[in-house]
């Protein structure tokens, strides 16, 4: 089931994607039912946003075994957590501002877990039954501001600019996430690909782990961590992010101002 968030006419709605080209609007929020509506409207006359308007955007550092053998770094004992405002998210074809301080801004395709149902002390076992659907993600880095946060021992400004978190293109329903193949791509030339297979804290274990501390919200996402293949975007390129099941995430990036 893919499940889309986007703007018809004045209106921004909820809708199921059917076969022939069209959404069918949901009713309520997906995140009360996914019971349909009447109204129908086609893929070609609406404008795609932000899958989910996140309560909170939680982001997972060196979780791909590749990624560490990469960076050189030891493999962490438990999930390396760090946020993201809900600022930073913006839509699919909406551009990555490259901020006037920037002097290395990098790209990361990642897979974004978007939760359905409040989770608290969930296990491993139970922790998928609370996973509305995934969707793809850019955790967009300003690499010297944040090497410089995580030599103090923090970590916020350098991964949380406005625009640092393009969302979309939609959310899919029942997919395995321990077997999903990843992309990514500048300007046509593939950077990143793997599976997820590769994950070090699976995404049953990233949302048991957070729940035994924090209340999962619906809404809240959870960015699974980037493979090998990171690197830096100027303005004028183009990203994509292409996950199997969900699509193709792109942006093109600007200067600021």
């Amino acid at each position: 089931m893919i499940i889309a968030r986007y703007q018809a006419g004045s209106e921004t709605v909820f809708g199921l994607a059917e076969a022939d080209g069209r959404y069918r609007r949901l009713a309520e929020s997906p995140f009360v039912s996914l019971k349909t509506a009447k109204t129908v409207d086609v893929a070609a006359d609406v404008r795609l946003l932000a899958p989910v308007v996140p309560p909170r955007v939680f982001g997972v550092g060196l979780n791909y075994v590749s990624h560490i053998e990469e960076s050189g770094h030891k493999a962490p004992e438990f999930p390396m957590l760090f946020m993201k405002p809900p600022t930073a998210v913006i839509a699919p074809e909406e551009p990555i501002v490259y901020p006037r301080q920037g002097k290395e801004v990098h790209f990361e395709g990642e897979l974004a877990v978007v939760i359905g149902r409040a989770a608290r002390r969930v296990s491993e076992k139970a922790a998928l039954d609370h996973v509305l659907g995934y969707t793809c993600a850019n955790d967009v880095s300003e690499r010297v501001i944040q090497f410089k946060e995580m030599a103090m021992g923090t970590l916020l400004v350098g991964k949380s600019f406005d625009t640092f978190c393009p969302l979309g293109p939609v959310i899919a329903t029942g997919l395995d996430p321990t077997d999903l193949d990843l992309k990514a791509r500048v300007n046509g030339i593939q950077r990143q690909s793997i599976n997820t297979s590769d994950l070090l804290f699976p995404v049953a274990r990233l949302i048991a782990y957070l729940s035994d501390a924090i209340t999962l919200l619906p809404g809240d996402v959870i960015l699974t961590g980037t493979p090998a293949g990171v690197g830096p975007v100027r303005p004028g390129d183009v990203v994509e992010i292409e996950i199997s099941g969900v699509g193709v995430l792109r942006n093109s990036v600007v200067a600021e101002g």
